[in-house]
């Protein structure tokens, strides 16, 4: 099965939304139909910027979809400063980002909670980009493989394959997240593998050959080729470089430096 790779661009707290208005704009003029053809490509502002990225995307018709960060579990309530999968899904969100390691190691967010988000996120027909990952004591300890499993058996256990199908996991080694450091492309393979492997005995193998899987940590224009010629790799969850447009440019066009 041929899988549509999906190279995700995640802002963190950057970019106020004057900012974020010209760097879509500039990412917009460096990408090509061939590249959207080939390509998902999704941007995932702070929640200040949403509407004006919204806005640009829909007036320019820009093919690039629209993403967040983070949301709550609930559909409205007393929530103090927390925003609703209902909002997201009112401003053309497309993809939520769920269980960043960022929220998990920062914010307390348990397996528990992300999958009620996942439950959430789908409630309002978007996709959820679940993230799963262990930290540099965790991989030392050769315990990476159970970490994450147990990440995926906790969100996606009783889902419909059907459903499962549809996703997004973005596996997200801790350790190599904004620091310079990345994990190898055999590395990062085999443990997508490994989860590829885990969502068949979960959901069967046809949601196992149709989920797509995204590699997330210090990814760059000059490592992208290389990760994403690995079997199981079918994109890149990008931090810091996505706030260069140039720069995640050449992500998303990696096909095209391919060997």
């Amino acid at each position: 099965m041929t899988r549509k790779p999906i190279i995700s661009g995640n802002w963190k707290m950057n970019l106020n939304h004057f900012e974020a208005i010209q760097t879509v704009q500039k990412l917009s003029y460096q990408l090509t139909k061939e590249d959207y053809a080939a390509v998902d490509v999704s941007v995932h502002p702070p929640f200040t910027d949403l509407r004006s990225v919204q806005t640009v995307l829909d007036v320019d018709e820009i093919p690039i979809k629209l993403g967040a960060q983070h949301c709550h579990q609930d559909e409205k309530g007393a929530f103090t400063g927390e925003i609703s999968p209902a909002f997201l899904a009112k401003l053309s969100v497309k993809y939520v980002i769920v269980g960043h390691s960022e929220r998990r190691e920062l914010f307390g967010e348990t397996d528990e909670i992300v999958s009620k988000k996942i439950d959430a996120i789908l409630k309002q027909e978007m996709t959820p980009i679940i993230c799963c990952g262990e930290t540099l004591q965790e991989r030392e300890a050769g315990e990476t493989e159970s970490k994450v499993l147990t990440q995926i058996r906790s969100a996606l256990t009783k889902r419909n394959a059907d459903v499962v199908s549809a996703l997004v996991v973005a596996y997200e080694p801790i350790w190599a997240i904004g620091t310079g450091l990345t994990a190898t492309s055999q590395d990062a393979q085999a443990v997508i593998g490994a989860i590829r492997a885990e969502i068949a005995d979960l959901a069967g193998a046809d949601a196992a050959a149709a989920v797509r899987i995204q590699y997330g940590g210090s990814v760059k224009s000059s490592n992208i080729a290389e990760l994403m010629a690995m079997p199981d790799i079918d994109g890149a969850l990008v931090g810091g470089a996505s706030l260069e447009t140039e720069e995640f440019a050449k992500i998303v066009q990696f096909r095209n430096v391919r060997s």
